[in-house]
């Protein structure tokens, strides 16, 4: 009888040779090249009225995608130990940023929201960075505290205290849907790290009921929700920019009206190359190009789930929590940011990953991305990937 076993083989040393996997720069690539593609038809109307290049805001997009990578080469070389070495530290830094925008004289405010640093001639939000170096202070406590997390109240409390605390700045910014999904993906990695079931349902209530009661502390996230539900009963005012998506969406069809040739991005649907580019690219390419772009967000969180099975796998919990949490992030913030094209979910101001026009959200993302490109490749160089292996009886 043939009996099927698994090795791990372990080696000691540096690994001689760079293991990238190659799936996961695929899809990245992909999205990318998706996002520019739709960002550059999005936006050359805007462009063309500002008096400028029709290409500008592809030439910034462009600009920042090879930044990015380079961020994303800078995080690949560092060795994941140091980010959990760090996590302290990082966590301070993430919240003094958060503190520091709200700071006048040194927060920047756009349209009544003060959630960018000025650096130069360019504004960087704060809440992308700070949201990464939270989530590796979380992972790295994760490990640290795994059985206080598993077996006390106190070891639940203290990660969600720093969760809380950060959605609540994020709340003063305000920004809603970035405190909402930091909360999740933090709340999900803890999960996945342990913690008890008996917890999970009180967080659960504390946290609906908290984010409930924000929803309709002020006017205008009241009004963001009532007209989520019925955009068509203020379809010139409240209601105009859900509206404006859901036509251009349903203009789409099959195939799409063809790439560049939406009428929805003219003025008509705000914001149409940031929060709302999920929009013109489901009417320019129709329900095929949105179910390739689905396909694509799909395999990018599997593929980082995977990534952080085989960490696990090997024992480095600390590397398959952040794989974990990115690949979470991901699929959360592309489906709120989906849902709300569609009318499913109230409008946020959440960028879709990889697409979107956006810098700071560009940035960080393939920077995490780097980070998870380093957690495959110290798994599988360092030998500690299982093999399977096929043992003959004697």
């Amino acid at each position: 009888m043939i009996a099927a076993t698994f090795q791990f083989s372990r080696s000691v040393g540096r690994p001689a040779r760079l293991v990238i996997d190659p799936m996961l720069v695929s899809v990245t690539l992909g999205l990318l090249l998706f996002g520019l593609v739709m960002v550059t038809s999005a936006s050359m109307a805007i462009a063309d009225r500002g008096g400028g290049s029709p290409f500008a805001y592809l030439e910034r997009q462009l600009v920042f995608a090879l930044v990015g990578m380079l961020c994303a080469l800078i995080a690949f070389s560092v060795r994941t130990e140091w980010w959990d070495r760090l996590s302290v530290p990082l966590l301070v830094i993430g919240l003094l940023l958060l503190v520091l925008v709200l700071v006048p004289g040194v927060g920047h405010a756009v349209n009544g929201s003060r959630r960018w640093l000025r650096i130069g001639m360019l504004n960087f939000q704060a809440s992308e960075l700070a949201r990464l170096l939270i989530m590796i202070y979380l992972c790295s406590y994760a490990v640290r505290y795994q059985e206080e997390l598993r077996e006390r109240i106190q070891g639940v409390l203290k990660p969600l205290g720093v969760l809380a605390l950060t959605a609540l700045l994020l709340l003063f910014e305000p920004d809603f849907g970035a405190a909402t999904v930091l909360f999740a993906t933090g709340f999900a990695v803890l999960f996945i790290a342990g913690m008890p079931w008996k917890y999970v349902f009180v967080v659960v209530g504390a946290a609906s009921l908290a984010l409930g009661t924000a929803a309709v502390s002020t006017a205008y996230r009241v009004q963001r929700l009532t007209t989520f539900l019925d955009p068509w009963a203020d379809p010139f005012n409240s209601g105009f920019q859900l509206t404006q998506s859901l036509i251009a969406i349903g203009r789409g069809e099959w195939l799409g009206v063809g790439l560049g040739a939406s009428v929805q991005k003219l003025f008509y649907l705000p914001e149409a190359h940031t929060d709302f580019v999920f929009a013109v690219m489901a009417e320019e390419l129709g329900l095929v190009g949105v179910l390739a772009v689905l396909a694509l967000f799909a395999l990018l969180v599997w593929r980082s789930c995977q990534i952080a099975r085989q960490a696990a796998q090997s024992g480095q919990m600390f590397q398959a929590y952040l794989a974990a949490a990115f690949g979470i992030w991901v699929g959360l913030q592309a489906f709120i940011n989906i849902g709300v094209n569609m009318g499913v979910l109230p409008t946020k101001g959440l960028t879709l990953p990889l697409m979107s026009y956006g810098r700071s959200s560009l940035l960080v993302t393939l920077a995490w991305l780097g980070i998870v490109l380093r957690i495959h490749h110290e798994c599988a160089a360092m030998g500690r990937l299982a093999v399977p292996r096929r043992e003959q009886p004697a």
